[in-house]
């Protein structure tokens, strides 16, 4: 677990940050997004707070089995989920050589959150009771030690609804465990050079420097990634050299392949047309000096493409961002893009990591509607690439409905569409996430 540190949990309690989280967790089963609600919070306490939930997503399944122990009737939602947070704290002391908060700290603070709220206060005796029973089991050699080890190892603390992993298993019957193991670890804090300020060797001497250990990322589908690496040891971005300075940005390797995937090439009228947060629009920015039209529907997301473009020295006249829809043509000026980059909103199911509250929020039905949206998207932009332009459909899907199923069915019902080699689905592994790409040529003049 990414452990707060003690400024962290000293600055507002680890009781305030047991009730955050249960909130937080409480909004996340009534449908609301963790990253929107973290986000709300004051800036003090949206660390602890985000390590918190996180892990304890990471951990559901592992958490249940041991509330079904050691509760007769399953709780109430808020009790369950105040059980879930202090139980993943507990569970992560025993499992990082006793890093963390000491087992009477947490079962002190658990209890006196559970006294806080309306909803738990009368079941103060049992959140009492059930942690130092799971605290005594945690702390000997034991048979729900060890369902709790290989629940690490095989990936079965995290939870996927039936028929996600049935999706999964059907399409990957020989890596679904290993996708499993993967999507339950923390992400990699994987970095992106900006090549314009800086040279590789350069900057790793900075890294070399500072005393930071890092690894390389190897080819991801035979395509090098020259600007990637990742950091062995997170840490927070400020502490990363040269990154308020613009030298390098936060970025997924496999994300990464987008820019390099379209060519870009000097001159080049480029569209990003689903832009948020920004770090492709970055990439393509930083590669050649383009046209480029960045689209986002969001408005409140806007502001963070210009953020980090700010920080990274990018602003020009010649990118523009358009608060639009890209499905519509109310955006467009007439004039044809020769490489289109298309981004399209996804189930997200390649970046659970990332995104632990994504199991919990998706329906079954939800993909069917955004396969809708998908095909609106492709169509919409296929009609404003130049003849002999490029289009670069990406999504962090691990779902074919999304994928290759998506480039079939477009690739059919295009007659001047060209599917070039490409990708294709790129599974999470331990330095990356879960993506697809699928590239088409425009063919005329």
């Amino acid at each position: 677990m990414d452990q707060p540190g003690n400024s962290a949990s000293q600055s507002i309690g680890l009781a305030k940050a047991i009730s955050l989280s249960t909130q937080a967790i409480e909004g996340v089963m009534a449908g609301k997004s963790l990253t929107q609600m973290i986000e709300a919070l004051p800036a003090r306490e949206r660390p602890i707070v985000q390590s918190l939930t996180f892990e304890t997503l990471r951990k559901w399944c592992w958490a249940h089995d041991l509330i079904k122990k050691y509760v007769p009737r399953a709780p109430p939602q808020e009790l369950d989920s105040l059980l879930s947070v202090a139980i993943v704290l507990l569970i992560n002391r025993h499992h990082n050589n006793k890093r963390g908060y000491p087992d009477h700290t947490v079962v002190d603070e658990a209890v006196k959150a559970c006294g806080n709220s309306i909803y738990t206060k009368h079941a103060k005796g049992l959140v009492n009771a059930v942690l130092r029973k799971i605290s005594q089991q945690l702390s000997v050699p034991s048979a729900i030690l060890a369902d709790s080890s290989e629940a690490v190892d095989n990936g079965s603390s995290l939870y996927l609804p039936a028929w996600w992993q049935n999706l999964l298993k059907m399409n990957y019957p020989k890596q679904f465990e290993q996708i499993c193991v993967y999507q339950a670890l923390h992400p990699p804090l994987s970095l992106r050079i900006n090549l314009r300020k800086i040279s590789r060797s350069a900057y790793l001497d900075l890294l070399d420097q500072a005393g930071l250990a890092y690894e390389e990322i190897p080819a991801i589908g035979g395509q090098s990634l020259a600007g990637a690496l990742h950091l062995q040891v997170p840490r927070p971005v400020a502490e990363i050299p040269g990154f308020m300075a613009g030298l390098v940005s936060v970025q997924d390797a496999a994300a990464q392949l987008a820019g390099l995937l379209l060519d870009i090439q000097p001159g080049d009228r480029v569209l990003d047309a689903c832009a948020a947060p920004g770090g492709k629009t970055a990439h393509l920015l930083e590669l050649a000096e383009i046209e480029l039209l960045s689209l986002e529907i969001d408005p409140q997301r806007i502001g963070k493409i210009a953020g980090n473009l700010a920080r990274l020295g990018l602003n020009s006249s010649t990118h523009i961002i358009k608060e639009a829809d890209a499905t519509l043509s109310n955006w467009w000026d007439g004039k044809l893009f020769d490489k289109i980059l298309l981004d399209a909103p996804c189930s997200a199911s390649g970046v659970v990591r990332r995104h632990p509250d994504i199991p919990f929020l998706r329906r079954k039905d939800d993909i069917e509607q955004l396969q809708l949206k998908q095909r609106a998207l492709l169509n919409s932009m296929w009609r404003v690439l130049k003849p002999g332009g490029l289009l670069l459909y990406v999504t962090c899907s691990l779902f074919p409905a999304e994928g290759d199923e998506q480039a079939a069915w477009f690739e059919s019902n295009q007659a001047d569409a060209l599917r070039l080699e490409s990708i294709g689905q790129i599974l999470p592994a331990k330095t990356y996430d879960g993506f697809y790409y699928a590239l088409f040529k425009k063919n005329g003049s």
